[in-house]
């Protein structure tokens, strides 16, 4: 009980020559309040936009592996026996096959020079809410090759303006299909990807067995596989390349195996490396805002020889002494720290609103900022209290 009443007595008289000097507390603290802020704000905004970036990729291939076939001169691409050998596979969900075409697409006098015709089946429509009117591929279509297709968006605005193009027909490369299903604007970031640079005037999507047979393509050269259990994402892609060493003849350069599991790993160790480094560049703030707090305590250490001597001639001990001054300082830190992170947070949920990215509250963040603004008091306030501890009482009370 003694010592916490000093401990009381002792913040209580720091706090009173804080007050007394608010101008120069509000200068001092200020290299902590912006160092802190600094800190909380760089690592909260660059979790947000982590967060934002990760989502849009784990929407387009997380729990996907996706296999690109170069071939070799005996084979070009996969047989429905490969494909059938995947699928049987442990820990696979589906197999999606796809085959890319380039044609043209017409109705009535409208004609759309360059179209991305992609076959798919219904494995794909399954793990992709893309379908906004009406429905995908479905299995039956794949099975009978239907002249069925589903189109995208900017291929509904220049057939069928103002229309809904389900169940109307277009001319697809000279052949018509009956369209089932119109896919809504995909603006995540693939798209985006994928769209920037791009000279096609629109998707249109048909059943991979119909565009093999219409483009004459006998083999598969693209498929994604659907992971069940992301858990054993890397047991299944030995797995799949170990059917395709056997299916390529021990050719390991036919075929490429990625996994968006694996690019979501290392993304996320680069943005952790990332915000490190910023909060460590941020950090520089605070020891300069530190370096601050040691000044203030040796100048009010100069300032206050004459109470110090006294103090000690009525018995003060050392100790008592230092404890004051170290508190006073921790006091100015944790000042700073709290109005920091006030700061920072506001900072960050501003900039969450400008770059359109998630606000994400990062409790780590802000226990850094506190406890390195109190470690900043104790460390750089260390000095100055062991120096007015050390003041004799006689040179003390003779300074002027």
């Amino acid at each position: 009980m003694h010592n916490l009443g000093i401990v009381k007595q002792s913040i209580q008289l720091s706090w009173e020559n804080i007050k007394s000097n608010k101008m120069r507390t509000l200068l001092t603290t200020l290299g902590i309040i912006i160092g802190v802020a600094a800190v909380i704000a760089l690592i909260t905004i660059v979790n947000g936009v982590i967060a934002s970036v990760m989502g849009e990729f784990s929407s387009l291939g997380a729990g996907t592996i996706t296999v690109s076939i170069t071939g070799t001169p005996l084979k070009s691409g996969l047989t429905e026996a490969d494909l059938d050998s995947l699928s049987e596979l442990d820990n696979v969900a589906g197999i999606s096959p796809t085959v890319s075409a380039t044609g043209m697409a017409a109705r009535n006098q409208t004609l759309l020079e360059t179209v991305s015709i992609q076959g798919k089946n219904e494995v794909y429509y399954a793990h992709n809410s893309l379908v906004t009117v009406g429905r995908g591929i479905s299995a039956l279509d794949v099975e009978n090759e239907a002249y069925v297709c589903v189109i995208d968006q900017d291929t509904a605005d220049a057939l069928f303006p103002g229309e809904n193009p389900v169940g109307k027909t277009i001319t697809l490369s000279g052949t018509s299909y009956t369209v089932i299903g119109l896919e809504g604007e995909n603006d995540d970031l693939m798209a985006s990807m994928s769209g920037f640079g791009s000279s096609y005037d629109g998707t249109v999507t048909i059943p991979y067995t119909t565009a093999r047979k219409v483009t004459g393509q006998s083999n598969i050269s693209s498929l994604e596989i659907y992971i069940a259990d992301t858990d054993y994402t890397d047991r299944l892609m030995d797995e799949v390349k170990s059917v395709l060493y056997q299916a390529f003849n021990r050719n390991e350069d036919s075929y490429f195996v990625f996994a968006m599991d694996s690019l979501l790993d290392t993304m996320n160790e680069m943005m952790s490396m990332l915000t490190y480094m910023l909060a460590g560049i941020a950090s520089i703030a605070l020891l300069v805002g530190g370096i601050g707090i040691m000044n203030m305590m040796l100048v009010s250490v100069s300032e206050r020889k004459q109470e110090i001597g006294l103090r000690k001639a009525m018995g003060a001990a050392p100790g008592r002494i230092q404890l004051q001054f170290l508190l006073e300082s921790v006091v100015l830190s944790l000042m700073g720290g709290i109005v920091g992170v006030i700061l920072g947070l506001l900072i960050s949920i501003a900039a969450a609103g400008l770059l359109g990215t998630d606000f994400v509250f990062s409790a780590s963040a802000v226990a850094l900022g506190v406890g390195f603004s109190t470690a900043v008091g104790i460390i750089f306030g260390w000095a100055p209290a062991r120096k007015a501890s050390r003041l004799s009482p006689i040179d003390a009370l003779r300074s002027e």
